[in-house]
């Protein structure tokens, strides 16, 4: 018995020891964006789902907080478009839909409290191709659902990804 606590516990130390040290050093986990601002406002009219996601993704995945009124904020990202839509992929021999293509569009713009562009008006299109069978129509609305969040979560990571890169890009200068 004793002799398995040890062990367990030395496992537990080897495997901390690799990700501790990447902590120390300033690696950050994969979905992380290093964003200049320290407080952003969610405008416009993502769905709630998308807004609860870009708030996670930006609490969890940045040093920034989120803020309810734009005049407290130093970023905007004010979401122009959320569509999802889904799409018949293919027929099986009896005519009967046998896969879709779900897909997310979301378009959005992101500019700082002086209304300067970060991020001029974008869009990010994400697609995820599903089986789908009729003999198991309650599965495929869960994993369909389950699906959906996913690409949402995701969108939410590349928005934020993508106003990281534009902040961090040199601006163009006239002279």
């Amino acid at each position: 018995m004793h002799v398995n606590h040890l062990r367990r516990t030395m496992l537990g130390f080897l495997t901390l020891a690799p990700v501790s040290g990447l902590i120390a050093c300033g690696y950050r986990l994969r979905g992380m964006a290093d964003l200049p601002f320290k407080v952003i406002a969610i405008t416009g009219s993502p769905s709630p789902p998308l807004r609860a996601d870009l708030q996670t993704a930006i609490l969890t995945g940045t040093d920034a907080k989120v803020a309810i009124n734009p005049k407290d904020a130093d970023l905007i990202l004010d979401i122009t478009n959320d569509l999802n839509g889904r799409e018949i992929l293919a027929y099986n021999s009896n005519g009967q839909v046998s896969a879709y293509r779900l897909n997310i569009r979301v378009g959005f713009r992101a500019y700082d409290n002086t209304g300067a562009d970060v991020v001029p008006e974008a869009e990010i299109y994400i697609t995820r191709d599903m089986d789908f069978s009729v003999s198991t129509v309650l599965a495929t609305d869960v994993q369909m659902q389950q699906f959906l969040s996913l690409m949402r979560r995701d969108l939410a990571i590349q928005i934020l990804r993508r106003v990281s890169a534009s902040a961090r890009a040199p601006q163009a200068r006239s002279f």
